[in-house]
Protein backbone atom coordinates (compact mmCIF):
# COMPACT_ATOMS: atom_id res chain seq x y z
CA UNK A 1 0.00 0.00 0.00
CA UNK A 2 1.28 3.66 -0.73
CA UNK A 3 1.29 6.84 1.44
CA UNK A 4 0.15 9.64 -0.47
CA UNK A 5 -0.86 13.41 0.38
CA UNK A 6 -0.06 13.75 4.62
CA UNK A 7 -3.70 14.55 5.83
CA UNK A 8 -2.76 14.96 9.48
CA UNK A 9 0.10 15.40 12.07
CA UNK A 10 0.23 15.42 15.62
CA UNK A 11 2.19 14.80 18.50
CA UNK A 12 2.06 11.17 18.44
CA UNK A 13 1.25 10.54 14.77
CA UNK A 14 1.22 11.36 11.26
CA UNK A 15 -2.28 10.01 8.99
CA UNK A 16 -1.58 9.89 5.06
CA UNK A 17 -3.95 9.39 2.02
CA UNK A 18 -3.41 5.49 0.56
CA UNK A 19 -3.60 4.19 -2.61
CA UNK A 20 -6.95 2.74 -1.62
CA UNK A 21 -9.65 5.84 -0.56
CA UNK A 22 -11.57 4.09 2.16
CA UNK A 23 -8.03 3.65 3.87
CA UNK A 24 -5.20 5.45 5.76
CA UNK A 25 -1.86 4.42 7.04
CA UNK A 26 -1.09 5.95 10.35
CA UNK A 27 2.72 6.59 10.89
CA UNK A 28 3.87 6.94 15.16
CA UNK A 29 6.76 9.20 15.27
CA UNK A 30 9.64 8.81 18.23
CA UNK A 31 8.64 12.53 19.07
CA UNK A 32 7.74 13.53 23.00
CA UNK A 33 6.72 16.31 24.44
CA UNK A 34 5.95 17.58 28.45
CA UNK A 35 4.22 21.03 30.06
CA UNK A 36 2.36 21.75 27.09
CA UNK A 37 4.85 21.29 24.49
CA UNK A 38 7.35 23.47 26.09
CA UNK A 39 9.97 20.77 26.58
CA UNK A 40 10.73 18.72 23.39
CA UNK A 41 12.37 15.34 22.77
CA UNK A 42 12.97 12.41 21.25
CA UNK A 43 12.26 8.92 22.61
CA UNK A 44 13.66 6.18 20.16
CA UNK A 45 11.39 3.12 19.76
CA UNK A 46 8.55 5.25 21.15
CA UNK A 47 6.97 5.20 17.63
CA UNK A 48 6.82 1.26 17.15
CA UNK A 49 6.29 0.88 20.93
CA UNK A 50 2.70 2.98 19.97
CA UNK A 51 2.32 1.47 16.88
CA UNK A 52 2.29 -1.73 18.35
CA UNK A 53 0.64 -1.76 21.38
CA UNK A 54 -2.58 0.07 19.74
CA UNK A 55 -2.62 -3.04 17.18
CA UNK A 56 -3.07 -5.33 19.86
CA UNK A 57 -5.48 -2.92 21.67
CA UNK A 58 -7.61 -3.38 18.34
CA UNK A 59 -7.15 -6.82 18.11
CA UNK A 60 -8.59 -7.30 21.62
CA UNK A 61 -11.57 -5.03 20.69
CA UNK A 62 -12.15 -7.34 17.49
CA UNK A 63 -12.27 -10.43 19.66
CA UNK A 64 -14.90 -9.06 22.18
CA UNK A 65 -17.11 -7.95 18.68
CA UNK A 66 -16.02 -3.95 19.04
CA UNK A 67 -15.14 -3.16 15.25
CA UNK A 68 -12.35 -0.87 14.63
CA UNK A 69 -10.99 1.25 12.29
CA UNK A 70 -7.77 -1.56 12.00
CA UNK A 71 -7.04 -3.40 9.07
CA UNK A 72 -3.30 -4.75 9.49
CA UNK A 73 0.16 -3.58 10.78
CA UNK A 74 2.03 -2.69 7.89
CA UNK A 75 5.64 -2.44 9.94
CA UNK A 76 7.22 -1.93 13.12
CA UNK A 77 5.78 1.82 13.27
CA UNK A 78 3.01 1.64 10.13
CA UNK A 79 -0.58 0.35 10.07
CA UNK A 80 -2.97 0.29 7.53
CA UNK A 81 -6.45 1.74 9.04
CA UNK A 82 -10.07 2.29 7.80
CA UNK A 83 -10.81 5.95 7.41
CA UNK A 84 -13.19 7.28 10.00
CA UNK A 85 -14.59 10.17 11.45
CA UNK A 86 -12.79 10.32 14.54
CA UNK A 87 -14.75 11.69 17.60
CA UNK A 88 -12.15 14.60 19.46
CA UNK A 89 -11.21 13.47 22.58
CA UNK A 90 -7.38 13.19 23.94
CA UNK A 91 -6.82 11.71 27.50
Amino acid sequence: MEKAQLLYEGKAKKVYAASDENLCIVSYKDDATAFNGEKKGTILGKGAINNRLTNRLMGFLEEKGIPTHFVKELSDRETLVKKVSIIPLEV
